[in-house]
């Protein structure tokens, strides 16, 4: 397969190293492996699988560790990547991923940005590295071929994304899952859309109540009944419709706002 300007490169999956079987990988030629993380390594891991996979547009993929012929002699795996469903036309194929994120520890930078630049010249679209220790985030620049960091604040937008991901969703866990829950909504998830709904339901229908409370205790001081501070505060905290349209009812005939809030 012939890029325009990068050459001849093997298939994606025509692989130098035995997948799933060696922990090997050939970078520029150069055996490289792939080695087991610590803790703080695999927990940043975790959560931009778990971020990353929320915001995923329809027909696009998320892959973990997936190993992609690079060049010629070079053949490894990023972290996680995005890549369009199915098969590409033009190669009979898997389709070359279009974003890659690579986390990375401080002694491992060299590598990563040698990574981020054969992943460039194949045609990945976008690569992003998240540092473990700093808690640094960037995105690769072909042109000042070195890592622009993005600030906590920024938002990552592209078209294989449903909703922009906010770069502090990568690091922090509890933002992770407002991340996750918003990206889920703006797919249309029923559980959330269904969550959504019924919080909305449950607002109106306090809202409606609270209107009726007032209304009725407007109408007992108007008919000159007497209410303590206890009675209403009984009536302002009811949330019960119905309880509220029997107070209603009474108070037309009752003598007193103790009448009118006795329950059988």
């Amino acid at each position: 397969m012939r890029l325009p300007g990068r050459g001849t490169f093997p298939n994606v999956d025509d692989h130098l190293v035995e997948p799933e079987v060696s922990r090997d990988e050939i970078v520029g030629g150069r055996r490289v492996v792939a080695s087991p993380a610590e803790t703080a390594h695999a927990d940043q891991h975790s959560r931009l699988d778990y971020v990353l996979q929320a915001h995923v547009a329809s027909g696009y993929l998320v892959s973990v560790d997936l190993i992609t012929r690079h060049g010629p002699i070079t053949d490894f795996a990023s972290d996680a990547c995005v890549r369009r469903e199915g098969i590409d036309p033009a190669t009979g194929r898997r389709h070359l991923e279009e974003v890659a994120f690579e986390v990375v520890s401080e002694q491992r930078e060299k590598l990563a940005t040698e990574k981020a630049e054969h992943m460039r010249r194949r045609g990945v679209r976008r690569i992003f590295a998240l540092w473990v220790k700093s808690g640094k985030v960037g995105e690769w620049s072909s042109e000042d071929r070195a890592w622009r960091r993005l600030e906590a604040g920024a938002k990552i937008e592209d078209p294989c994304l449903v909703k922009p991901l906010e770069v502090v969703a990568l690091l922090n866990a509890a933002v992770a899952d407002n991340a996750v829950v918003e990206a889920l909504a703006a797919k249309g998830n029923p559980a959330i859309l269904a969550r959504d709904a019924a919080a909305e339901a449950k607002g109106e229908a306090k809202g409606e109540a609270r209107g009726a409370a007032r209304a009725l205790l407007k109408f007992l001081v108007a008919r000159g009944l007497e209410v303590g501070e206890a009675q209403r505060q009984e009536i302002l905290g009811c949330l019960d419709l119905d309880r509220l349209d029997r107070w209603s009812d009474r108070a037309a005939t009752a003598s007193s706002a103790a009448e009118v809030l006795a329950e059988s």
